[in-house]
């Protein structure tokens, strides 16, 4: 287990830090008590994200009257904006002398002003900057909880330790669309409501991050860095010269150039379902179900296995989820069906990636090296919700799907290339 030391670190004062327990006898945990606190965090912090998630493709296509390719370009704010600042969000943790839960909480803070604010966007423009502001705040605070994460955790418990906590995370997203489907039926004006009730949530986040995470995180494995050390931008940078990041890096960028959004996959199997639209804030369920399932057993798994090839394979489970939707069978049953693999797509690729990332990345870069692959992979995505609006609202969803499934194939096979021959010596000690 992990103890928070409240020993001063050299001259910098008092603030809590994160040591190994080397007491004899006793074995370090799989999963320590950091990542069990940013588990929570995420989870609240979840719920609150997700109550707005599960309404918002109706709120703005129903509701604002937007077409496809207008909620495209909200859905690419969505998932790309957070990317512009999440290289700033990493390198700004490694830099203050790895004060990851000073940026990350800044990043919590700023989503929870956030959702109260939604009461007040009626139209495009205004919608379009509270959720730019919004994703800003997801930037800020991803690479540095997946660093602290990384910190606290053995190599060897990584991939687990990834899977507890994206399993914690994915309770709220599985928790919030509920909540939002409650609020609906139970309020006059449920789309405000929902959102009231959602900046509610997000504060409570904000409370247990800076009461339950440790300021300061001891690199588990390893000797203390020097307290003197400060990570400039250009070696952050410069992370990319080495093979095992640059690999990783252009692959998912790759492959986030043919993964549709969660919000679009949900928009085609209510319509090719023919779900009423009561159900839709439902759909997310069933992702969210079957990543909390699997996310532990594939994150162990990746810790015995290539974790490479599990990000691989998870993608090959994403095209059959985009083979079925474009299949003659529908109705109920195919949409469960769809959403098992797009759940098992998550639980096999989401922390999965973060645990091989946090391999190839020197201790005092984590949060910079979180981050280049991050923003690589959320750019990607952002491209792909921009385009996939635009060929929806051009040729049809069927169609546009068709197409980057087939766009998918390719591209998994370019990055088991990019990949093939990596071997462990890419990994850097902890």
């Amino acid at each position: 287990m992990y103890l928070a030391d409240s020993r001063s670190t050299g001259s910098r004062g008092t603030e809590a830090t994160v040591v190994p327990d080397t007491r004899p006898g006793r074995r370090p945990a799989a999963v320590p008590a950091t990542v069990l606190a940013l588990g929570a965090v995420s989870l609240i912090t979840d719920v609150s994200s997700e109550m707005v998630t599960a309404v918002l493709p109706l709120y703005v296509v129903a509701g604002l009257g937007l077409s496809p390719l207008g909620f495209g370009l909200l859905d690419g704010i969505n998932n790309g904006v957070g990317a512009l600042v999440r290289l700033a969000g990493g390198h700004l943790a490694d830099r203050g002398g790895r004060r990851h839960k000073v940026v990350a909480g800044l990043g919590y803070g700023l989503s929870a002003l956030c959702k109260p604010l939604l009461l007040l966007a009626h139209t495009l423009p205004v919608l379009s900057a509270v959720l730019a502001a919004d994703r800003t705040g997801k930037g800020l605070r991803t690479a540095p909880r997946d660093a602290m994460i990384s910190l606290a955790t053995r190599p060897a418990h990584r991939g687990r330790a990834f899977g507890v906590h994206r399993a914690m995370d994915t309770t709220g997203a599985l928790l919030g669309p509920l909540v939002a489907f409650a609020v609906l039926r139970a309020t006059v004006d449920g789309y405000d409501a929902v959102f009231a009730v959602s900046g509610c949530v997000a504060v409570l986040g904000v409370l247990v991050l800076v009461l339950f995470v440790p300021g300061r995180i001891h690199p588990a494995g390893a000797e203390q860095l020097p307290e003197h050390e400060r990570p400039l931008l250009r070696d952050a940078l410069g992370l990319l010269r080495r093979p095992g990041l640059r690999r990783l890096t252009v692959c998912a960028s790759l492959l986030g150039l043919t993964t549709v959004s969660d919000s679009f996959l949900y928009l085609l199997l209510q319509r090719e379902g023919d779900l009423p639209a009561h159900l839709f804030p439902l759909l997310p369920l069933g992702t969210a179900a079957f990543f909390l399932l699997l996310a532990v057993p594939l994150g162990a798994l990746a810790d015995r296995v290539s974790r490479r090839r599990l990000f691989l394979a998870g993608h090959g489970v994403l095209l059959l989820g985009y083979g079925l939707l474009l299949s003659p069978w529908h109705g109920v049953p195919a949409v469960i069906a769809v959403l098992v693999l797009h759940g098992t797509f998550y639980a096999a690729t989401d922390g999965v990636l973060a645990a091989a990332t946090a391999g190839v990345v020197p201790a005092q870069h984590q949060g910079a090296g979180q981050a280049l692959v991050g923003t690589g992979q959320a750019l990607a995505r952002f491209a792909c919700s921009l385009a996939f609006g635009a060929a929806w609202s051009l040729w049809g969803g069927r169609t546009a799907l068709a197409v980057t499934a087939v766009a998918l194939a390719v591209s998994a096979v370019v990055a088991a290339f990019v990949l093939r021959g990596t071997a462990t010596s890419d990994e850097v000690p902890a």
